[in-house]
């Protein structure tokens, strides 16, 4: 519950709140160069809308650090419930944009509940691993229920369908399953389905995914079609060279040759505009706020604020590399958003929700009382 307590202000972790203050600042910046060419006239510019999600991103901020993640923690299971109830809104009748169906409209913004889900299986697992735990590590038939936690939303996201996420959702199950601890005996056997899944999990695919993972071995073979992202990707961040172009000077930015540059695409827009060197600054900036998740995982009182920062700091991780990955060619483009810097409303509210859940961590271990 919400309880206020001064040793909650004396004792912030204002470190954290300040990378996420200039990253979301840097997103701001170069959504503002990335959409001046994406003007619609009838709508608002895309930064003023950034703008508005940053401030409702701040307020979820808010409230998920005065809620003592304990409070949160205890009642994991039903809001992951509510998140699985979201995502079967969205299959029943959501909104649709470029043949998928991931939103949920209200009023004038639109929702993707598959965003809040990445959060919500966090706290269940850390819930469930806090409640079930086992020494010597987990054995298969321990991890039924973890893995239906993990399985169930995924095969929904993907029936929108929503390749990225989905494998969001997995990496992280994996990575906290990973961190409770295996037998060497599970480890092999996970291994050994892993391998046999593989196969099957390539006939699930639609016809779009699996031109995206040919393309990523070969974009030379289509380069009008499925390899032109890649390639026009690539050509930026390349034409950035050491120093940038400057600030709104990118030409495959401006010139629109850079398709989704306000999304996917927007750490080619900045490599452009910044260059090596501006490319380097941001990355490191990234690397500080998971060493900061590490730390706060590293500093918690109880296992539960560990898990939980922990699974916080893996997303934030995972969805940085990939991201970085697919611009610059060594990945697969899966459509993950890069954290704090692209556009889009429900990911940087659900970010900031987890900036807040891992303040709320760090400043806990200093408030004794239970």
């Amino acid at each position: 519950m919400i309880k206020l307590d001064r040793r909650l202000i004396l004792n912030f972790d204002w470190t954290l709140l300040l990378l996420v203050l200039v990253l979301s600042a840097i997103g701001l910046l170069n959504i503002y160069s990335a959409g001046l060419t994406l003007t619609d006239l009838r709508q608002p510019p895309l930064y003023i809308k950034q703008i508005q999600w940053i401030m409702l991103g701040f307020v979820a901020m808010g409230f998920a650090f005065f809620i003592d993640y304990r409070f949160l923690a205890r009642h994991a299971y039903w809001i992951y419930a509510i998140s699985i109830v979201l995502l079967l809104i969205v299959l029943a009748g959501g909104h649709a944009t470029r043949g998928s169906q991931r939103w949920i409209a209200l009023g004038g913004f639109t929702f993707q509940p598959s965003e809040l889900v990445k959060l919500t299986v966090i706290l269940a697992l850390a819930k469930y691993f806090d409640r079930h735990r086992i020494n010597g590590g987990c054995r298969l038939r321990e991890l039924v229920t973890p893995f239906l936690i993990a399985l169930f939303p995924v095969l929904l996201i993907l029936k929108q369908p929503d390749l990225g996420t989905g494998l969001i959702v997995l990496i992280v199950f994996t990575s906290m399953v990973c961190f409770v601890g295996l037998d060497w005996r599970s480890y092999l056997l996970a291994a050994a389905g892993g391998l046999i899944l593989t196969p099957i999990g390539w006939f699930l695919l639609h016809d779009y995914q699996k031109e995206r993972i040919l393309t990523f071995f070969n974009p030379e073979r289509d380069p009008l079609g499925s390899g032109y992202h890649i390639i026009q990707s690539m050509i930026a961040v390349g034409s950035g060279g050491f120093l940038g172009k400057g600030f709104m000077k990118g030409s495959q930015t401006q010139l629109k040759f850079l398709p989704e540059q306000q999304t996917d695409f927007v750490f080619s827009v900045f490599a452009e505009e910044w260059g090596f060197l501006g490319a380097l600054v941001l990355l490191l900036m990234f690397l500080w706020l998971i060493y900061w998740g590490i730390k706060i995982m590293m500093h918690s009182r109880d296992y539960s604020g560990t898990l939980v920062a922990f699974g916080i700091t893996v997303l934030l991780f995972t969805e940085v590399f990939i991201n970085i990955g697919m611009v610059l060619g060594i990945l697969p483009v899966v459509g993950i958003p890069l954290p704090f810097l692209s556009y889009g409303g429900s990911s940087m509210v659900v970010l900031m929700i987890a900036t807040g859940l891992l303040l709320n961590i760090s400043v806990r271990r200093f408030i004794l009382q239970s």
